[in-house]
């Protein structure tokens, strides 16, 4: 008999003696340790009875010698690692939303080599099965025909799509991934809790895993000989170009794309993280368009055609024009150009009918139905009411009851654990409705050692393990998967929305390890390619405005530097002439509208416009809009760009937000170096093709619209040269300017200097001069006039450089710069006619303003 609580306490009191005692814990069920009873018993009969699983003792050994203290700095460097690489999970309603960093725990999981093999012979087994099913289901449904299937598993499930009903996809392929949710029980047998056939997720966040603790185990990793993932990824690539192949209109060069559903989605990290990795375009449902039954890409330089989607979008929202008509996340008429045979999507829309948990009770007889053989692989005990309502009424209180046709994520519940009404409510529906309802039995999931608060802990765990589709029909078992481990306060719920965390799975190697890797052989002839048109607007659009909120937030720091440095001195707020032009700047920008008389205040109203979340223009939420756009468009940036965008994110964390003036300056330092930092990565580390173009196009337009809000705001009215070195300060112009004009201060070299001079890169000059050269560059219809955005960009650099900087400075009756101002409120029109046009003729689909090459390239 197990006494579960028992042997729990036991456990736990084991797990948090010094380290040389751990790793003897790797359990099925209950049991934690091999050769030892399931009993209830104090810590030294446990311990003296406890033995090393042989998998986990070579990496027991490394441990050993590595201490406690050299586990934890392992631990941090893991931790700083996923940091640094933007590892995110979003979940829902969290307070960090898209931010909350991914949990990885510094111990894996250890699978021997023999264990493996079984379980991988199984998993292939079942995605065979199941896809097989699914295939019949939108077939010729032989198997309902001849009483092989309930058709209440079929017509009563939401996920089985009528609209998919006879679609051949390419290959005779439906189910190209396919996962599974593994439990191990008691008898230390796996079992399947869940089947994810729809859009499985989870294998990119394995492989970054497997990256980050390859590096922080790096010893340990080379010596207990653990099997290398790139092979199943190898597969993956393999799997699609294949497919791609037997298309009715193929390509030489197949254009593969990964539908997101955008970076809101709770996986969006792992979507851009395998685009990068696997090489394909990331994509969301309004890149897309489907013409004459043919799926293509919009891009800059027209329409591209797709070969295969491999989508991360449930079924029902892949086409809200056969599917589901509220969706804004799919591509309107997808399905008609799976039916005429033009596209690959992986998985076929209407896989999802495979993750059925009333299915699960009938697939060890089809299995020997149609394969002749035993399920070696099943599934927790489920009953389903259509066919054992009998029995689910009478063991209700015991099973974990849940809808049948609902998602494998839907809550569940034991049934004993209802309330009164809730009881009543679902009793009532299984009485009148039993086929919406199965039962599972609460199986206990594995417990695992993991390293928390410094010392070894235990935490139940869920193992989802991968398989792709190979050539020969078969499926080919990623050699290690994603284990999930329960949050500390629920230890029974395994979701990484309930805070839970996760683990990488080392599958031992029982002889050498073959090296396995993505890369070409070094031998193998290479397409020289340079450049290219096929950039996504929606990309563009998220770099072009990464460009401007870059220069947004290193032109604010800049602003509340200056401001809150001459706060910070000795003088008083009304005589500081540098001090008010910084904030006539600020109010010209309408950023601060009444700057407060006494310094405490204009303290308080500067540090809002630094931290406060509640102002849409403080500096925190313009990094955050910064972010965002990052995010979005993640797969087109380096590691190192990422590295300063989450830099950013620390420097304006709320836990570090400063009382005083005078304690802010540090922060707004770091704060300037870093976008700096951010604005040299794009200057020298970016490849010079339209993604660049977009991100420096929008950044030299944010730039020329500061300037002029600049001199606009602090050198039309009179001034003195106090306020002249602010203006110099701010546009980090005052090297320049000493250099040429020693200590004399006047106010039209200054106009020349940040106006007129294209060798300054912070003039308007030379913002204009550089957002010419890029509007030329961009596609374009073939013609000899110049479009409306090169006209407006070549109007205003010319007019900019023919002033007269003497004239601007001259003051009129009013003491004023009239002249200066109306040349700077021109030019800021055009600034944001210029910005409109971009927008409107590359930015947006509204207009064919250039030439679609509809075909391969």
């Amino acid at each position: 008999m197990v006494i579960r609580q028992g042997v729990h306490d036991a456990r736990l009191t084991l797990a948090r003696q010094p380290l040389t005692c751990q790793l003897v814990m790797d359990a099925p069920g209950d049991l934690d340790l091999v050769n030892a009873p399931a009993v209830a018993g104090a810590y030294d009969e446990l311990r003296d009875r406890a033995q090393v699983r042989p998998q986990w003792q070579t990496l027991n050994d490394y441990l050993r010698r590595l201490g406690a203290r050299g586990m934890g700095l392992r631990y941090e460097q893991a931790r700083r690692l996923i940091r640094e690489n933007g590892v995110t999970y979003n979940v829902y309603g969290d307070a960090h939303g898209l931010d909350r960093p991914w949990q990885l725990d510094p111990l894996p999981l250890m699978l021997s080599a023999a264990e493996w093999d079984g379980l991988a012979r199984g998993i292939a087994q079942r995605a065979r099965l199941v896809e097989t099913v699914i295939a019949d289901a939108y077939g010729t449904q032989r198997l309902l025909k001849e009483g092989g299937l309930d058709p209440a598993l079929l017509f009563a499930h939401p996920a089985f799509l009528r609209a998919c009903h006879g679609i051949q996809p390419p290959g005779g392929r439906w189910l190209h991934f396919y996962a599974a949710d593994l439990v191990r029980g008691t008898d230390g047998a796996w079992r399947v809790l869940a089947d994810r056939t729809q859009a499985p997720a989870g294998a990119g966040y394995a492989l970054e895993n497997r990256i980050v603790l390859s590096r922080a185990l790096s010893d340990g990793y080379r010596q207990c000989g653990v099997q290398r993932l790139a092979g199943f990824f190898i597969a993956m690539r393999r799997t699609l170009s294949v497919l791609a192949s037997r298309l009715k209109t193929r390509q030489d060069n197949p254009r593969i794309v990964l539908l997101t559903p955008g970076p809101y989605n709770e996986t969006y990290f792992e979507h851009a993280y395998l685009a990068r990795y696997l090489g394909y375009t990331l994509v969301e449902g309004g890149d897309l368009t489907v013409r004459d039954d043919q799926v293509f890409l919009k891009t800059l330089g027209g329409l591209h055609r797709v070969d295969v989607i491999l989508r991360r979008l449930d079924d029902d929202f892949c086409d809200p024009l056969e599917l589901r008509n509220d969706s804004t996340l799919g591509v309107a008429g997808l399905a008609a150009a799976a039916r005429a045979g033009n596209v690959v999507i992986a998985n076929a829309l209407g896989s999802g009918i495979g993750e059925n948990a009333a299915l699960m009770p009938s697939l060890p007889r089809l299995c020997r139905l149609l394969f002749n053989e035993d399920l070696t692989l099943p599934a927790v005990e489920t009953l389903w009411g259509g066919d054992a309502a009998g029995r689910l009424r009478e063991r209700f209180d015991d099973l974990v009851i849940r809808p049948a046709f609902g998602s494998v994520r839907a809550p569940a519940r034991r049934g004993g654990e209802l309330d009164g009404e809730e009881r009543e409510r679902m009793l009532m529906r299984l009485n009148t409705l039993p086929h919406t309802l199965v039962g599972q039995v609460a199986q206990a999931p594995s417990i695992t050692p993991v390293w928390s608060e410094g010392t070894f802990a235990t935490r139940s765990l869920v193992l989802r393990v991968f398989a792709v589709a190979s050539d020969d029909g078969g499926y080919c078992v990623m050699p290690g998967g994603l284990a999930r481990i329960a949050n500390e306060n629920q230890p029974w719920a395994v979701s990484f929305q309930r805070g839970g965390g996760s683990k990488d799975t080392w599958v031992l190697a029982d002889g050498p390890v073959a090296p396995v890797t993505l890369l070409r052989p070094s031998g193998a002839p290479v397409e020289f390619k340079r450049g290219g048109s096929d950039l996504p607007s929606r990309v563009a659009d998220n770099l072009y405005w990464l460009g401007r909120y870059g220069a947004r937030a290193e032109d604010a720091a800049r602003v509340l530097r200056a401001a809150l440095t001459r706060l910070a001195g000795d003088q008083e707020v009304g005589t500081d002439q540098g001090l008010q032009t910084a904030l006539r700047v600020l109010k010209h920008q309408g950023v601060l509208s009444k700057p407060a008389s006494d310094s405490a205040t204009l303290e308080a109203q500067l540090l809002d416009l630094l931290f406060s979340e509640a102002i849409s223009f403080s500096l925190r939420s313009v990094v955050g809009r910064l972010h965002y756009a990052a995010f979005s468009s993640r797969d087109r940036l380096s590691y190192d760009t990422w590295r300063i965008i989450n830099h950013l994110d620390q420097d304006l964390s709320p836990d570090v937000k400063p009382e005083r003036a005078i304690d802010a300056l540090p922060l707004l330092d770091r704060l300037v170096l870093d976008l700096a930092a951010f604005a040299g990565m794009t200057t020298e580390n970016t490849t010079r093709g339209p993604g660049w173009r977009f991100l420096d196009l929008g950044r030299r337009l944010e730039r020329a619209t500061f300037t002029a809000e600049l001199v606009r705001g602090a050198l039309v009215p009179r001034v003195d040269e106090t306020a002249l070195d602010a203006v110099l300060e701010i546009a980090d112009s005052a090297i320049t300017y000493r250099a040429r004009y020693l200590l004399s201060l006047q106010v039209p070299p200054v106009v020349d200097l940040l106006l007129c001079d294209s060798t300054n890169p912070r003039s308007m000059a030379f913002q204009f001069e550089r957002i010419a050269d890029h509007v030329a560059a961009l596609p374009r219809a073939p013609q000899a006039l110049p479009t409306p955005a090169e006209r407006l960009a070549l109007g205003a650099y010319t007019w900019v450089r023919l002033v007269d900087p003497q004239e601007l400075s001259r003051e009129d009756e009013t003491g004023e710069r009239s002249h200066l101002a109306h040349v700077l409120d021109h030019l800021s029109s055009d600034l944001t006619l210029l910005s409109d046009t971009v927008t409107t003729q590359y930015l947006s689909h509204a207009t064919t303003t250039r030439q679609p090459s509809v075909g391969p390239e």
